[in-house]
């Protein structure tokens, strides 16, 4: 073991035995006799001259001591494990003793002096004036003190639960979000998997947009924000990308204002979920039209965004039971990225399933400090 210098072993017994609050207990017992007395000088050539100072002393030592005492003893012991009756008990004798220990430092200092306790402190000076001044200063302490911890550990409790919740919803959200991506994942190849046998050159096509896709979920998507723009050119290469495998009886119209600017930011992946839930369920009958509608607008800070597709009853149905996995998590994602920021309007029937976001967007430049709520 490497061995300590002289300064480090001095500091480590100096911050060990908390020998830092000596001047902090000199100042207060200095403050409270100037409150008392109403004369900071003739308080100040009390504590410096013999045999004042050794009464002083006596207060300073006694009551850090029964302060520390409560603070690392009585209190783990007992206070905290709620034992109530037997910590009143011991906190009132150490007050008690404390104050019989100041009382007898006016006395020690008389014997120091070779005065009486009159000739030292006055003719009316007595034991029970002694007792009288050592025991609201003693309580006043002790009452301070504990003040203090308690302050201190309520602080302490609350920055620690804080940083819980924090990395509670942290977690949750790297779960969400890596929950989602093998979701997508797992859709697109499929649709590049059919694209194969159906149309070579689409499939082609499609890897193509894929590998952009791709790229941008590994690379391009990992802080909380990203800017808007990003987003959008992700949303179309992704529609796109649906388009090619679409059969010719699906109508898919879509509507996005362009000209998007990076200066707002939004989170990965909550517009396209709802984008992609609609390819998903789309309907595939031959005896009626199957369409998609997708309408993204940006009013100031607010972004617009309305998907509806038409369904049929068997998807309805699984809809209504299942949710999917993609909008379970985008709404989960929602209240913990915006809550009070948001709403969302989901409506399905046996023919349509629609979904309305207003969604209130932040500037990039505050997406780094942006609170989960």
């Amino acid at each position: 073991m490497r061995a300590l210098s002289y300064n480090q072993l001095s500091q480590s017994w100096f911050f060990r035995y908390k020998l830092y609050h000596l001047p902090f207990w000199f100042l207060y017992h200095y403050i409270s006799w100037v409150i008392t007395w109403g004369n900071p000088v003739a308080v100040l050539q009390t504590i410096v001259i013999l045999p004042y100072t050794l009464k002083y002393s006596f207060y300073v030592i006694f009551q850090a001591l029964a302060v520390y005492f409560n603070l690392y003893f009585l209190i783990p012991r007992y206070l905290e494990k709620s034992r109530f009756t037997p910590y009143i008990l011991y906190l009132l004798l150490t007050i008690l003793f404390a104050t019989f220990c100041i009382a007898g430092g006016y006395y020690f200092s008389a014997f120091v002096s070779g005065k009486t306790i009159q000739e030292l402190f006055g003719e009316s000076a007595c034991y029970y004036q002694f007792l009288g001044n050592a025991l609201p200063s003693t309580m006043a302490s002790m009452t301070l003190a504990m003040s203090i911890k308690l302050t201190k550990s309520w602080i302490q409790t609350r920055n620690r639960q804080q940083l819980l919740e924090k990395e509670k919803l942290e977690t949750e959200l790297k779960f969400l979000k890596n929950q989602f991506n093998p979701h997508f994942l797992f859709n697109t190849i499929n649709s590049i998997f059919f694209l194969i046998h159906k149309n070579p050159d689409m499939a082609s096509n499609s890897l193509a947009k894929f590998s952009e896709l791709l790229r941008y979920q590994l690379y391009e998507c990992n802080d909380q924000q990203i800017p808007l723009g990003r987003e959008i050119a992700y949303l179309e290469n992704f529609i796109e990308l649906e388009r090619l495998r679409q059969n010719n009886n699906v109508t898919v119209t879509v509507d996005i204002e362009s000209g998007y600017s990076d200066h707002l930011g939004i989170a990965p992946f909550i517009v396209m979920t709802f984008v992609e839930n609609a390819f998903k369920h789309v309907s595939k009958d031959s005896d009626r039209p199957n369409w998609i509608r997708i309408k993204l607008a940006l009013e100031g800070q607010q972004l617009n965004l309305v998907v509806s597709n038409s369904t049929t009853f068997s998807q309805h149905q699984e809809a209504v039971h299942y949710g999917g996995i993609g909008l379970k998590n985008v709404q989960r994602r929602l209240d913990l990225l915006y809550p009070g920021q948001y709403e969302l309007d989901i409506q399905q029937d046996k023919m349509s399933f629609n979904v309305a976001l207003r969604l209130k967007l932040t500037e990039i430049a505050q997406a780094a400090t942006l609170q989960v709520a």
